[in-house]
């Protein structure tokens, strides 16, 4: 009997744990994409028209592709968030995504911590003019980050984390999200409180949403209006929680002090994107979850799912679990 086919878009799927492919491999035949880039949708539409699954990264699976994919049963996405898989075309055609939640948390804790210290300490700006063969020490007088408030935008399993890495340094420690977390309150000394109040007394804003219709755009003129001129902002989340024009207006005004980015609106950006201009914002290639041991555990998670789907079982992480109404499996 032939081997179902898994098409690979994702780059750094199955290249850093042992076993990975070989776990696959035992069930279906697998097919890597040749380029070292997101695929488009026209190259995703070729792609699909002839698999029965896709690894995907940040590649976009819109209804079109699922559509035309006649044979599609499963998508693993290689990450946290499926903002960029349909999910209703997918459930409409009876297709499973799955996913990888939480495998980022602490990878995403670590590098949030990161920026706030390199753009509290312009760490990221010393190093490049000292391997320029400069010595201007005096140039990049910086704040400390010890006994700050920090305000976290979201404590689920990320934002908690860098609550417990604040903690470290005997930070202040607001936070907002969705929904209160009084039973993490004790452990982390956090202090719920509405959104406004969280910009205007927070020295460095925090972002840990994930990206849905009602946080798309969320933090606007009005929010970075609201906090402190000394304060930074990071985002380590979505970059459409985030209206760039704005951020780009009060970072070249200075009505904050700096930010920290790893997301963007649009990934790349274009060459004449806005913030690249401004020269009190840090920004990164979304590399904040680019560890070997957040990419072992999406592979691992991603691997075992798919094997159990081919082998007719319950997959553990399905993002659209309404699906499996649809079909069979044990």
């Amino acid at each position: 009997m032939k081997k179902p086919k898994v098409y690979v878009t994702s780059r750094s799927f199955g290249l850093y744990s042992e076993g990975t492919l070989e776990l696959i491999k035992s069930v279906a035949e697998i097919e890597r994409s040749p380029y070292d880039r997101a695929m488009n949708e026209e190259e995703l539409f070729q792609a699909a028209e002839d698999v029965d699954a896709l690894v995907i990264g940040g590649d976009k699976i819109n209804r079109r592709i699922i559509e035309h994919a006649k044979k599609l049963k499963i998508i693993a996405r290689h990450g946290v968030g499926v903002d960029n898989i349909d999910l209703k075309a997918a459930t409409e055609k009876g297709v499973v995504v799955v996913y990888t939640p939480n495998a980022n948390a602490e990878s995403v804790a670590d590098f949030t911590i990161g920026l706030i210290l390199s753009a509290a300490r312009r760490i990221p700006q010393a190093c490049l003019s000292m391997k320029q063969g400069k010595w201007e020490a005096t140039k990049f007088m910086g704040n400390e980050v010890y006994g700050k408030t920090i305000g976290i935008i979201g404590l689920g399993e990320i934002g908690y984390r860098v609550a417990k890495r604040a903690k470290g340094f005997d930070m202040k420690i607001l936070y907002w999200s969705r929904r209160r977390k009084v039973d993490l309150e004790k452990e982390l000394n956090a202090q719920y409180v509405n959104l406004e109040t969280l910009l205007k007394k927070s020295d460095f804003v925090t972002l840990h949403l994930a990206l849905t219709d009602e946080t798309r755009g969320m933090i606007g003129e009005k929010e970075f209006n609201l906090m402190k001129k000394t304060a930074y902002f990071i985002n380590t989340a979505r970059g459409p929680i985030v209206n760039e024009e704005a951020l780009y207006k009060a970072l070249s005004e200075k009505k904050i002090a700096g930010a920290a980015l790893d997301v963007y609106s649009k990934e790349p950006p274009s060459a004449d994107f806005a913030l690249y201009k401004a020269d009190n914002a840090l920004m990164f290639p979304h590399i904040a979850a680019y560890t070997v041991e957040t990419i072992s555990r999406m592979d691992r998670m991603n691997a075992e799912d798919m094997v159990k789907f081919f082998k007719g079982e319950k997959p553990q992480y399905v993002a659209n679990p309404e699906v499996l109404a649809k079909i069979k499996l044990k």
